[in-house]
């Protein structure tokens, strides 16, 4: 059985908090728009296993390439087999398809499948072809879109704004992180690190703008869990 920490790196776990993020953005903008009040908990944990079971299918699919280009990541270095981090990712993509079954709107299940199905097409064929980077900002677009039909069984036009804002910020991390794999000796900065923690401050000024100016020191305190979690386990 792979130990807690190899776990946690093949989730890539320390980038949860931007998801969580998205995640509470939705359900303001949510409330904003529509109305009412909703317990976000079961979702957090289902998109959170769509997002730790879609970044260890990547690895999974990434075995080859990263034996010769990042040999420190679980599977090459040995501390897992590829057959274990299968079994790992298809297990937290079912946890998390299964709790979408107790969101408040019946349609959650049909649109986490439709994001399930962009999460593997992107992890398939990312190093394939260089198009894919759209799949992946379609994958961060989708935990907003899920997240608004499994509460009211629509996406509201902020909630559609705000996601496509993130969307095309994704694309931009990327397409950046593409440009380092490309160089031989990277950045030397974490560069990608702290593109992907401020996530979390796309959404608190997002929000601070047509919410409340307050929600831009949550997206502040998201961005710097991000970061401090990002120096015990790798988000990149």
């Amino acid at each position: 059985m792979p130990s807690v920490k190899t776990l946690l790196a093949l989730g890539r776990v320390s980038n949860l908090p931007t998801v969580w993020m998205n995640i509470l953005t939705t359900a303001v903008l949510v409330s904003a728009t529509v109305g009412g009040s909703y317990t976000i908990g079961l979702l957090i944990f289902a998109i959170s296993c769509f997002y730790a079971g879609g970044m260890t299918l990547n690895d999974y699919c990434d075995r080859d390439w990263d034996t010769q280009h990042q040999p420190y990541r679980p599977i090459p270095s040995g501390r897992v087999r590829p057959r274990q981090v299968l079994s790992i990712a298809l297990g937290l993509f079912a946890t998390g398809f299964v709790f979408l079954f107790f969101a408040p709107d019946d349609r959650a299940p049909l649109a986490g499948l439709a994001l399930l199905l962009v999460i593997v097409l992107y992890d398939a064929l990312h190093k394939k072809h260089w198009s894919t980077v759209f799949l992946m900002a379609l994958t961060r677009l989708g935990v907003y879109a899920v997240t608004a039909v499994a509460l009211v069984g629509e996406v509201p036009a902020l909630v559609w704004l705000a996601g496509g804002i993130q969307a095309v910020y994704t694309l931009a991390v990327t397409v950046v992180a593409r440009w380092e794999n490309s160089r031989r000796n990277g950045f030397g900065f974490p560069v990608i690190p702290w593109m992907i923690a401020s996530m979390g401050i796309i959404d608190g000024v997002f929000l601070a703008i047509v919410v409340d100016p307050v929600w831009l020191a949550i997206g502040v305190a998201a961005t710097l869990l991000t970061r401090l979690s990002q120096r015990y386990v790798r988000g990149d």
